[in-house]
């Protein structure tokens, strides 16, 4: 067997099912960034992730974990994790919340490997049924928003030219900000696009008051919501920020799953959900739904990810007010084909599962 490909065979034996049982298979895949990505912590050029399918009735669900460095998790712990994992302890693939429940209950953390599980079963049982996950949640994706393409740390030159690079391809722009040039890049941006912009400190700023001070000068300059704006332990300063904030305040690094949402009530005006972060589709739609109980408004984004898990996510951008899904365009070698950016806007296919082919 080729030493990137692991397998692990669930031989459950199934009435009706010709005794065939899920096949879980994975291998690492380093995704390479058209450009190298800086944020307010670190710079980088690729992203190791681990594809993973399950398979059962000759049917394929697809998967993925995708690991910025940020959390902590590597393509070995994925791999190890992923060796735990035993499917034959369930009569079928439809037993999601079961299934799910126990790859949560396997070790603490790991929500990296736990989404690629998500995502393929997600993926495998929308196939079964022959429905796109939009459908079976009751949302329409005709209201899928644009998404926001983001634009890293970088000289003014060089983020004038990347703004330059996807003109009249997006709606809305995402910039990442956080270190000593903030008001340089930005005005870098206006100075040759006039897009509204979402921003993201990536916890870079330390200080409530000069926080609050470049929030309301940057809604001067057009923008539109910020997220994270401090260390996400600092969440006295964030609700203060919050409070006075003339736009709203996302959580990102502060919000890690569903059981701190509710939480972060009167701390953020919204969460920015991430199934990398929540371990998949699952808990992302709880998550959306407490939130929207809650009235916080909500966001949709990605890490670098192709196709597989940008796909995956998408099936809940009709249910969200801003949505970051460009990941799968920051990458030179995507396997999947899946959903599309169209004039800016998520358009999602009919494509049963998530709505992915494999192209390579």
């Amino acid at each position: 067997m080729n030493n990137n490909l692991w397998q692990y065979n669930s031989l459950s034996l199934l009435p009706g099912y010709n005794n065939e049982g899920m096949k879980l298979t994975f291998y690492p895949y380093n995704l390479q960034l058209q450009h190298v990505f800086t944020v307010a912590s670190c710079s980088r050029s690729f992203t190791p992730a681990v594809q993973v399918e399950v398979e059962y009735e000759g049917v394929i669900g697809y998967g993925e974990a995708s690991m910025p460095p940020y959390l902590g998790e590597s393509v070995e712990s994925v791999m190890a994790f992923l060796q735990k994992v035993d499917l034959n302890r369930f009569n079928d693939p439809f037993q999601l919340e079961d299934i799910l429940t126990y790859v949560d209950g396997i070790m603490a953390g790991n929500t990296a490997a736990k989404a690629s599980i998500d995502i393929a079963l997600h993926d495998l049982v929308g196939k079964l049924l022959g429905v796109p996950w939009y459908k079976i949640w009751g949302v329409d994706k005709e209201k899928a928003p644009s998404t926001t393409y983001t634009i890293g740390i970088d000289t003014a030159e060089v983020v004038k030219e990347k703004t330059l690079e996807v003109a009249g391809r997006f709606n809305i722009l995402k910039v990442k900000l956080g270190r000593d040039n903030d008001r340089e890049i930005i005005n870098a941006i206006r100075s040759v696009s006039s897009l509204p912009v979402a921003v993201d400190a990536n916890q870079g700023w330390t200080d409530k008051h000069k926080a609050l001070d470049m929030i309301q000068w940057l809604k001067e300059q057009g923008v539109v919501m910020v997220e994270q704006p401090m260390p996400k332990a600092q969440l006295d300063d964030i609700a203060w920020i919050t409070e006075q904030s003339p736009l709203p305040v996302f959580a990102d690094e502060s919000l890690q799953r569903l059981a701190d949402v509710e939480r972060l009530k009167g701390v953020f005006s919204g969460i920015n959900i991430k199934l990398m972060k929540c371990t998949g589709m699952r808990e992302a739609w709880k998550m959306l739904t407490v939130a929207r109980t809650l009235g916080m408004k909500v966001m949709i984004g990605c890490m670098t990810e192709t196709s597989c898990a940008v796909s995956a996510a998408a099936q809940l951008s009709p249910a969200v007010d801003f949505a970051d899904l460009d990941g799968n365009l920051l990458i030179s070698n995507d396997l999947f084909d899946g959903m599309k950016v169209v004039r800016g806007k998520i358009t999602l296919n009919n494509l049963p599962g998530i709505g992915i082919r494999k192209i390579q």
